[in-house]
């Protein structure tokens, strides 16, 4: 049973009243404070607060904060990743947020690396709290104020509130001077804790995988796939509030034609990325920026956030309320030669519509008719503010263009990102139209404000499941107004990546919402003798995970069929095997050993193009793992095999999007039907006609649907190892 507290004290009240903390919230953060009293909190067992990413954490554990200053602590250390610009945002955030306690000399709130060395025992009876950075100068000055300066505040009962816990966690280091130096951080934080006398430990994050899942005695052994995670003391889920937006959204409910979140991604060109990259001139030149092809989704996302950041306003002006200033992200690169050659397209963006617009060319009216008609799609579904007419947001764009209400910022180092906060450590929107270029500063915990465009092309080979999602500054709370013309432009293979890490994500986040993870989570790979064995959570790079859960759907989409004389071996091949099992009539579903479905499978890859983004090795895995899994030994080693031939489906939709259902309601419905115990694999034979984009020959496209008892799986096509 959790000890009683009180939640009447002056500090937690005062947060009440200023942040309207509902009944959800209020809960949390009672639940937390109770449990870091109850139990005993270690850097190895801390207590979690698990949240989504910009749903609200930083609010939550203020909240606890205040609670525990009110049941006893009173030193709060808060850890924070280690740049000065999330430094400076969470010290401005805890001040505004106590200000009156700290006019009314009831608390103190100091950067370790400011802390005085001449405070007084009347500062030193108050509450304290100290903003301190993941990193060991820092670390090492928080040693010295506790151990050598102020000696009696090692006696003090002290909360250690970790804040994006995962940076300073044990794995996913891509490198052994990475871990090294992220050990060494962990290693002092554990060394402070267990010199002070009483102390709780309180981990925030919404990537806390490498926390939970980094087995505590690793043994593989191909017969038991099963990890034991690392439990915490506690879990206390941050409750999401109604206006957050996240993964579901921009990768779930995306598929949705009915919703806005449909038209949110737009593709762009890998070839792009190159150009962008750096200054070629035989590749591209500035005074082409309006019209050349090879920067035409840059070019088409900022004329995208002018119209509807200029729409946007409209509808403000139209309500009279404050018209708001819009923010819009270019992430694709780290090197500074890089944004500073992208500032240049930017500009010269800007500059030649500004032109166009002066002349009013018909150039202008073509690139705004073109954004008008893509956003007009999305902001039909809202059905909740009048959209503006073309004429009035022409008007408004060129009024903005002449005027010169865009500002275009590189922020490419911590120096710049602090000239650039606000009084609150956001992000100063100073201009109704913000354009922000950067690299990694800009994904770590940077809040920006109004965001309605990003345009992402980080290489997805260097994604980890703890920063891909940081990446997503997308991701919070996003008003409806504004997500009607919000858009997201990266290239297929990132869009994929990131699918698939939320599908991770989304799979783990519900097994600790159900508990279910006490009981271990199943992470595969292939070994060098093709057996499938565990492998090590913390090893693994999160784009080459495939996720598995009850009854999906998993098929290739976006693929390049080869040339005719390239296909007619392969599809031979299928074919005779199909026959072998079904002769004459293959309409009825049939059992099929897991060998020859995999031979179906790799006679399918042989028919695409070679960069057709499918992980035919992550496929074949997961085939023959789910098949296996029954206990029914009729069905063991074997599939449902359901076939149709004659398909006319085309490559790409109605509006532009890869196919990515070429199986009908009804076969959805009969292959869950069929997949119970083990999986169903439908094989639909296209007649690959040159009219649907295809090569004007026929071939197969594979649906496998995953077995409706599954356990929650994570199969790596890939280990990663630790580099020099």
């Amino acid at each position: 049973m959790l000890q009683t507290i009180t939640d009447r004290g002056g500090f937690y009240q005062t947060f009440l009243n200023k942040n309207n903390y509902d009944e959800k919230m209020q809960d949390c953060i009672k639940k937390t404070v109770a449990n870091l009293l109850d139990r005993t909190t270690t850097f190895d067992r801390p207590g979690m607060l698990l949240g989504k990413i910009q749903s609200g954490k930083t609010r939550t554990f203020l909240g606890v904060m205040g609670l525990a200053f009110d049941n006893g602590y009173e030193v709060t250390v808060v850890l924070t990743k280690g740049t000065k610009a999330l430094a400076r945002q969470t010290l401005e955030r805890l001040k505004k947020e106590y200000a009156e306690f700290m006019e009314a000399d009831k608390i103190q709130i100091f950067d370790i690396m400011h802390f005085p060395k001449n405070l007084t025992g009347f500062e030193l009876e108050q509450k304290l709290v100290l903003v301190v950075k993941k990193e060991i100068q820092n670390i090492n000055r928080l040693h010295e104020a506790f151990f050598q300066i102020y000696p009696s505040l090692k006696e003090k009962k002290i909360l250690i509130v970790d804040d994006e816990a995962d940076f300073a966690s044990i794995g996913f280091n891509k490198t052994r001077r990475e871990g090294t130096e992220i050990k060494k951080i962990a290693g002092s934080i554990d060394e402070f804790r267990k010199k002070v006398t009483r102390s709780s430990y309180l981990q925030v994050t919404a990537t806390p995988y490498s926390l939970y899942l980094q087995p505590e005695d690793l043994v593989l052994d191909s017969r038991n796939l099963v990890f034991k995670p690392i439990k915490p003391s506690f879990t206390v889920l941050v409750p999401v509030h109604d206006k957050y937006i996240g993964g579901d959204y921009y990768f779930g409910q995306s598929e949705d034609e009915n919703s806005m979140a449909y038209h949110l991604y737009e593709p762009v060109d890998e070839d792009e990325l190159r150009i962008l990259k750096k200054q070629d001139r035989r590749s591209f030149k500035l005074e082409e920026s309006l019209t050349s092809q090879k920067v035409k989704s840059l070019r088409h996302s900022i004329v995208n956030f002018i119209v509807g950041g200029c729409i946007r306003r409209l509808q403000d002006r139209k309500q009279g309320l404050n018209e708001k200033k819009f923010s819009f992200i270019i992430h694709t690169e780290q090197n500074k030669a890089a944004h500073n050659w992208q500032e240049n397209i930017i500009f010269s963006i800007k500059e030649q519509l500004a032109e166009a617009a002066a002349q009013n060319n018909a150039l202008f009216d073509q690139l705004l008719r073109e954004s008008y008609n893509n956003l007009h799609k999305s902001m039909v579904l809202h059905r909740g503010l009048e959209i503006p007419e073309y004429e009035t947001v022409k008007n408004e764009v060129r009024h903005t263009l002449q005027k010169d209400y865009i500002m275009i910022t590189v922020v490419n180092s911590e120096k710049d990102v602090n000239e650039l906060l606000d009084d609150s450590g956001q992000l100063k929107l100073r201009t109704p139209l913000n354009i922000f270029i950067g690299g990694q500063i800009l994904d770590r915990g940077i809040t920006i404000g109004n965001l309605i465009g990003f345009y992402y092309g980080r290489r997805p080979q260097t994604f980890q499941q703890d920063t891909v999602l940081q990446h997503s500054r997308m991701y919070g709370a996003r008003p409806i107004e504004d997500l009607a013309v919000t858009r997201f432009y990266t290239t297929p293979d990132i869009y994929d990546v990131m699918k698939r890490i939320h599908e991770f994500d989304t799979a783990l986040r519900e097994a600790f919402e159900k508990g279910d993870h006490d009981s271990g989570v199943v992470f595969i790979q292939k070994d060098t003798q093709n057996r499938i064995i565990p492998c090590s959570p913390n090893k693994i790079l999160l784009s080459s995970t495939t996720t598995l859960k009850p009854s999906i759907r998993m098929l290739p989409t976006g693929f390049k069929v080869k040339a005719k004389t390239h296909l007619k071996k392969p599809v031979s091949d299928i074919d005779r095997l199909i026959e072998a099992y079904a002769p004459g009539d293959a309409s009825k579903a049939f059992l099929m050993p897991v060998n020859d479905a995999m031979k179906l499978i790799e006679s399918v890859a042989d028919t695409f193009e070679e960069g057709h983004g499918w992980d035919v090795r992550a496929y074949l895995a997961s085939l023959e793992y789910l098949c296996n899994q029954t206990t029914n030994e009729e069905l063991k080693g074997k599939v449902w095999v359901l076939v149709r031939k004659g398909r006319e489906a085309k490559r790409l939709k109605q509006d532009g999007r890869f196919e990515n259902s070429p199986d009908s309601y009804q076969e959805k419905g009969q292959a869950r039907e069929l997949a119970q115990e083990i999986p169903a694999l439908i094989m639909l034979r296209q007649n690959g006609e040159e009219a649907n984009g295809w090569t004007g020959h026929p071939f197969w496209w594979p649906v496998l649907v995953t077995p409706r008892n599954t356990k929650t799986v994570v199969f790596t096509s890939e280990q990663v190892g630790v580099e020099e």
